[in-house]
């Protein structure tokens, strides 16, 4: 079982996990006081700081690359955080932190303000408070974006006043200027590039891309790329948006060395992504890195799911599993560890094991008993029992007859949900790398090859027709390039469900033939 995940991320493509805050409390705030019994924490992780894969030497494994986003972060740099301390003071010699910028609060209309105004005293305070958060705390950080798609939710469009994509693009300039003109050095900036359609996104590219050009901001131009929107799902668009940055001058050794794909999760994009950074690195830049991230360990585990295996299949979809995990009052006192009484008792046909997971018994995730008491003092219950009040007493409805309980009551403590998460954490990890190693052994996933959809063409493999584009050392003969395979990019699946084969070229094509009101 590998237990130093950096040491094994090879020239990959780095997946970075969006750290949630409820995992960061749990490191955080155990540094400054028993914030979890030590009794509770599973022997052999030793302490809670063991979750932490920041830290190189007590982590119950290491991982140096993570995101944070801004967005549910205290950006109060004068104020301590004991919550966000994981962050706040990690070993920044052994680990790699990006920032996201808080651009999807805004486009959920939760960071309000009139975005279009640059002397708003709202939208002025937030991006002062996200630059100065960054400056202390990331190595890299995003450019405070506004979505396109902000203004399709009335609601956002109201709190944000962003009522157009033209809104978007004018407010996403108020606050690329401040960054340029405000930030010290301390964190390099990535230009998030959004747009909806082909259309779009070029726009904003041509829009956007200037801040980017060391010849015409040669002391504060940002250092990379975020790609947002289409930009992040689309293998047409992205292919011929690095090209044209290559040509650009704008995909540099030493200045640009980083992109960032947003919220990307499909595994098979774990070793797409990485077949276009050899590419880009073999033929333009060495030091190129492309990073992705997606908050699913820990989303998973809040909807109470674990993952328990990796499908990697030649020829077919590759992913990682997960499933409703052990979740019952019975277990407090089992002590069987958890993964074979998870399989035993025909939970989950299988359960790979973790270096959190593998210390834990069922009982440290199943931590209540019946009748015992929760935080705020509610009694566990069975399903099908008269519900109780926190005093023990029965509950009756309005005509006197007892209330039934309908569903279990969890078994699950709050550090019941961080041991998942850990868990969770490492087998995404794990599954980014064994895809890739898979795939440098000769397995494909099913939409990196094809052999029968295009007569005449023979065997289409992805890193061929990528490493063939990229080697060519003409913008125009590029781009022709791609186009050839226009047909076969409509097989490469986007990484969000309303984007990829059959939606992406009708995306695009709307946007071609209607203007939107």
């Amino acid at each position: 079982m590998k237990t130093n995940l950096t040491e094994t991320q090879n020239d990959y493509a780095v997946f970075l996990p969006s750290i949630s805050g409820f995992y960061a409390t749990f490191v955080g705030k155990q540094r400054f006081s028993e914030y979890v019994d030590p009794a509770r924490v599973p022997t052999g992780i030793g302490e809670v700081e063991g979750l932490n894969f920041l830290n190189p030497n007590k982590g119950a494994f290491h991982y140096k690359w993570a995101l944070y986003s801004a967005g549910h972060a205290d950006l109060d740099v004068n104020k301590h955080v004991e919550k966000e301390d994981m962050l706040r003071n990690r070993d920044r010699d052994n680990s790699w932190l990006l920032g996201d910028s808080g651009g999807f609060q805004i486009a959920k209309g939760l960071w309000e303000g009139d975005w279009t105004d640059p002397n708003c005293p709202k939208a002025q305070k937030k991006r002062e408070l996200v630059v100065n958060w960054m400056e202390e705390y990331m190595d890299y950080g995003m450019m405070l974006d506004i979505p396109t798609w902000t203004f399709q939710d009335p609601k956002a469009a109201k709190a944000a006043n962003i009522h157009s994509y033209q809104d978007a693009v004018d407010a996403t300039h108020i606050n690329a200027k401040y960054y340029m003109a405000n930030r010290r050095g301390n964190f390099k900036v990535l230009n998030v590039l959004q747009g909806s359609n082909h259309d779009d996104a070029d726009n904003w590219y041509n829009e956007f891309k200037d801040y980017c050009d060391p010849n015409k901001y040669p002391d504060t131009h940002f250092n990379g790329w975020a790609m947002g929107g289409q930009n992040m799902c689309d293998v047409h668009l992205i292919l011929r948006r690095l090209v044209h940055q290559i040509h650009d001058g704008l995909l540099e050794e030493g200045l640009h060395d980083v992109m960032h794909f947003l919220g990307t999760s499909k595994l098979e994009w774990a070793v797409l992504l990485t077949d276009i950074q050899r590419a880009v690195r073999k033929y333009h830049n060495k030091n190129f890195m492309i990073t992705y991230d997606c908050a699913s360990p820990f989303l998973a585990t809040a909807n109470g799911q674990v993952y328990h295996s990796i499908r990697v299949e030649d020829r077919g979809k590759w992913s990682y599993m997960m499933a409703p995990g052990a979740d019952a009052l019975k277990y407090a006192t089992d002590t069987r560890l958890f993964s074979d009484a998870i399989t035993a008792d025909g939970i989950l046909e299988a359960f790979e094991d973790s270096p959190i997971s593998k210390h834990c018994k069922i009982n440290d995730i199943c931590f209540y008993a019946e009748g015992d008491k929760n935080k705020v003092g509610a009694i566990k219950v069975k399903a099908g029992d008269v519900d109780l009040d926190k005093n023990g007493n029965p509950l009756v409805d309005d005509d006197g007859n007892p209330v039934i309980r309908k569903k279990d009551s969890t078994s699950w403590d709050s550090f019941s949900y961080a041991l998942q998460m850990g868990h969770n954490v490492w087998m995404h990890i794990e599954s980014t790398q064994r895809a890739n190693e898979q795939y440098d052994a000769g397995l494909f996933p099913y939409m990196l090859i094809n052999d029968k959809d295009f007569p005449g063409w023979g065997v289409v493999k992805f890193r061929e027709v990528v490493d063939e584009i990229f080697s060519l050392q003409d913008r125009e003969k590029s781009l022709q390039l791609i186009d050839k395979y226009s047909k076969y990019w409509m097989h490469v699946i986007g990484t969000r469900l309303n984007i990829g084969k059959k939606t992406v070229n009708a995306s695009t094509m709307f946007g071609k033939l209607f203007d939107e009101v």
